[in-house]
């Protein structure tokens, strides 16, 4: 596929819940176990993210979801990005940048002062991108929901009120 894809990028639409589960029980099988805490995100993401004050985005090509990344309310002042999932065919073509570009403009608008995420270090590509986005990795709170769980990272995106 080349690399002039036209994508946009959507908030939640429940047409899109399949979606959201599938690309990331995709990738989450590829490289770990589906843990109990997965189960409960991708399967009701409605009653588990959107009604508690979070957001998923959706990288939609022709109609048709070919990523997502979402954003779990964490605080008052943070986000959590969480279950971000590319499908192949759409990989390096910018899709998780514009998914995480979305967050941080979502998260600024709603006030937060930072985003942090869980991830596992052997996802390298994904580390990588994060550290192009600003993040940078931070003390790992030890208690992740998540087994595979060995890197944080946190990306400050305003300024602590005085």
């Amino acid at each position: 596929m080349g690399s002039s894809v036209e994508f946009s990028i959507v908030p939640f639409d429940p047409a899109y819940a399949r979606a959201f589960a599938d690309l990331n029980y995709a990738w989450i099988r590829r490289y770990f176990v589906v843990e109990e805490h997965d189960r409960e995100l991708l399967d009701h993401p409605r009653e588990n993210i959107i009604d508690k004050g979070g957001e998923i985005f959706f990288a939609v090509v022709n109609g048709e979801p070919a990523g997502t990344a979402a954003l779990i309310n964490a605080s008052d002042e943070a986000f959590e990005l969480a279950k971000m999932a590319v499908s192949p065919e759409f990989r390096r073509l910018g899709v998780a940048g514009r998914l995480i570009e979305a967050g941080i403009v979502h998260a600024r608008l709603c006030g937060k002062r930072k985003i942090f995420l869980l991830s596992n270090t052997i996802l390298g590509a994904a580390i990588n991108l994060y550290i192009m986005h600003g993040f940078k990795e931070v003390a790992l709170d030890e208690q992740s929901p998540y087994e595979r769980v060995n890197i944080r990272m946190e990306l400050a995106i305003r300024e602590a009120r005085m």
